[in-house]
């Protein structure tokens, strides 16, 4: 219906290991509809789409979730014509809280995926199980930032290395600190340059982490080669993922869509489409989502606030 503000909400399908070692994933049952759906909710305002799914799951399913791919969202008509949209990510349960019924959602169920879809009430909700169900087993999730807004660099008469964050990157690193925390990081790392560190600062305020710094996240110097620095960030962020210590990195413009590149395409580092360098640029302040499976990077989703999908899958 014509004038009709369309509604944004946000979910996730949440999977845990069984007794017997398959996949379960979780469908809640709401009494007012006498539905079974996918744990999700409406964003509040300025709520980034990703803290809305990971809060709505607590809220709906009780469970602490850990992100880690972006699914492809699901768009559809409300009962009065509302046009929705929905975006999910894929979450692994953490932990729980001790499900209690309640009005919005009164009972869960935790089901092989082939028992989910059957039971799930919606045929939305089948293609994003689906969508899940094509994922590989994912590993370690890290997160990759572009530091945030410090400036201008010809308005700073220090040196560029010391420039800070201003009042608007200040902003956008504490909204970080909100977004990336559910990721439950072990490890955060940064390039050297005062601006990359600030960002990370309220995060590791946060978690109660140091905030390491690794020149191999730098960009290049005046007369290096930029392709050095994209094989060291590329090399340092293999090493991490081969841990399989969740972490997150925040780096700079010039490293972060080239050694994205060299994950996605270890072979050659193609000019255009899904995993090109053009492809994985970011604003300051934003970032990606890097799933790994071992060390074979399986999946890049995108962390900006839009409503515009992006995600890699390698």
């Amino acid at each position: 219906m014509a004038g009709l503000t369309p509604v944004r909400a946000a979910g996730g399908v949440v999977w845990r290991r069984s007794a017997a070692g398959g996949v379960q994933v979780c469908l809640v049952h709401r009494p007012r509809y006498d539905d079974w759906s996918l744990p999700k909710g409406k964003l509040d305002p300025g709520e980034h789409p990703l803290t809305a799914a990971v809060r709505e799951v607590a809220e709906e399913a009780d469970v602490h979730a850990v992100p880690e791919v972006r699914l492809p969202p699901v768009r559809y008509l409300m009962r009065d014509g509302t046009p929705k949209t929905v975006e999910y990510w894929s979450m692994r349960a953490a932990g729980s809280g001790g499900f209690q019924p309640e009005t919005e959602v009164d009972a869960v169920r935790w089901l092989p995926l082939p028992e989910a879809a059957r039971l799930a009430s919606y045929p939305h909700d089948v293609r994003v199980l689906e969508d899940f169900a094509s994922l590989p087993p994912v590993s370690v999730v890290l997160g990759i930032v572009r530091h945030a807004r410090a400036g201008k660099r010809g308005t700073w008469s220090g040196p560029d290395t010391a420039r800070p964050l201003d009042a608007t990157g200040r902003a956008q690193a504490r909204d970080l600190a909100g977004l990336l925390a559910p990721l439950r990081p072990g490890r955060l790392l940064s390039a050297t340059p005062r601006r990359c560190v600030q960002t990370l600062q309220a995060l590791a305020e946060l978690l109660d982490l140091p905030v390491e710094a690794d020149s191999a996240y730098d960009e290049p110097r005046p007369g290096q080669d930029t392709g050095e620095n994209a094989l060291a960030a590329a090399g340092a962020l293999l090493e991490l993922a081969r841990a399989g210590v969740p972490a997150v990195v925040c780096s700079q413009g010039k490293v972060i869509p080239p050694a994205l590149a060299l994950l996605a395409n270890p072979a050659a580092v193609p000019d255009q489409g899904p995993g090109s360098v053009e492809s994985f640029r970011a604003r300051k302040g934003t970032g990606w989502l890097l799933a790994f499976a071992g060390d074979r990077l399986v999946a890049a989703s995108r962390l900006d606030g839009g409503d515009r999908f992006a995600a890699v899958t390698v």
